[in-house]
């Protein structure tokens, strides 16, 4: 099948962003995808994400593995790099490519089947590493491509299509990346792009592993009664943790809000992610705090949303292997290759 590409014509007075480009500049290909999937939701909210914070198109690099989620990076940022790795390898390819590049942001877009099954342990080690990443799972609860059969986060007595129940106990990503030591972590559904565009706004300008579990109903295989990943079981178990707005760190921006209603908290590059509190007594600060309540929001049949956590302080991989601040890829052959001397005094420091 084959698939007319966008028009490259567009209405003459759309909005730009502070380097002259329009949304239109950070799309991809028409998407493939089935009509109504969560995951082109998904797609548009990263365009808007990434159009607001004026970031360069060709200083993002978006990696996926396999799957539908996996797909998806062909729908957006076509003038970024870009790298399909193979199933489940999606978040080593990435470490590589942020070693030897660290300057690129960097988009990671993987799927349940591909992160909680064959990569769960390269989601792990990504994230206790401290990848400096956005690591996005758009999560159905199926593997799609294959006809819909439970993947690893399908909950337990979830009911597909047929009506035959899940037994198996579910994979809960968003426990796994706080218990792993994530230095952001959130949850949102496709559906409700009011949270999730400042979500994703506020993960880019976040220095250090940033995981965001999206889910992001199956029209096709998992979006009937029954399922726990449909649009209509998700908007009714919904319980948002916090109203979300992003706010960028430039001088006419003030944050004069009355006080105990919002929180403010400071990124490294000086950009502010405030919270509209409507949990009074959940603090996006204490991860300990933070594993309780999902779990116990999740005992109830709720299904938690919103910035769980987030360490105001992050330290990224880069900084915990001391390396330099040239990018690896840019380096010389006298810094690489720095000669016998250098090579005998740190062999003899090992000795």
């Amino acid at each position: 099948m084959t698939f007319l590409p966008k028009p490259k014509l567009h209405h003459p007075e759309l909005a730009v962003n502070a380097l002259g480009y329009t949304r239109r500049d950070y799309e991809g290909a028409i998407s493939t995808l089935c009509a109504g999937c969560g995951h082109d939701s998904i797609s548009a909210a990263i365009i808007r994400a990434c159009h607001e914070l004026a970031l360069p198109p060709h200083r993002i690099a978006k990696l996926s593995g396999i799957g539908c989620s996996s797909k998806t990076p062909t729908y957006f940022l076509g003038a970024s790099h870009g790298f399909n790795s193979v199933h489940g390898r999606m978040p080593s390819v990435l470490t590589g490519a942020n070693l030897a590049n660290r300057e690129l942001t960097y988009l990671g877009v993987s799927g349940d089947g591909d992160s909680a099954s064959i990569g769960l342990g390269q989601f792990a080690h990504a994230l206790r590493r401290g990848v400096n990443m956005v690591y996005i799972v758009e999560n159905n609860g199926v593997y799609g491509l294959t006809k819909g059969q439970f993947s690893a986060t399908s909950d337990k007595g979830a009911k597909n299509k047929n009506g035959v129940a899940n037994t198996d106990s579910a994979i809960d990503l968003v426990g796994l990346a706080l218990q792993l030591g994530a230095t952001f972590v959130a949850r949102s559904f496709s559906g409700d792009k009011t949270q999730l565009v400042p979500l994703i706004r506020a993960a880019l300008q976040h220095e250090g592993a940033a995981f965001i579990d999206c889910i992001s109903p199956c029209v096709q295989f998992n979006n009937h009664v029954g399922s726990t990943k449909s649009f209509d079981y998700v908007r009714e178990h919904n319980e948002a943790v916090n109203r979300l707005d992003f706010i960028s760190g430039r001088d006419e921006i003030t944050t004069d809000y009355a006080p105990g209603n919002v929180e403010v908290v400071q990124q490294h590059d000086g950009s502010r992610l405030t919270l509209r509190k409507l949990a009074t007594d959940y603090d996006p600060h204490d991860r300990t705090s933070a594993i309780s309540y999902l779990q116990e929001r999740t005992a109830a049949g709720e299904i938690v949303t919103g910035l769980l956590y987030v360490d105001p302080a992050p330290e990224e991989l880069h900084s915990h292997l001391h390396t330099v601040a040239t990018p690896l890829n840019a380096l010389g052959d006298a810094d690489l290759c720095p000669g016998a001397a250098a090579l005998t005094a740190l062999n003899a420091g090992l000795r």
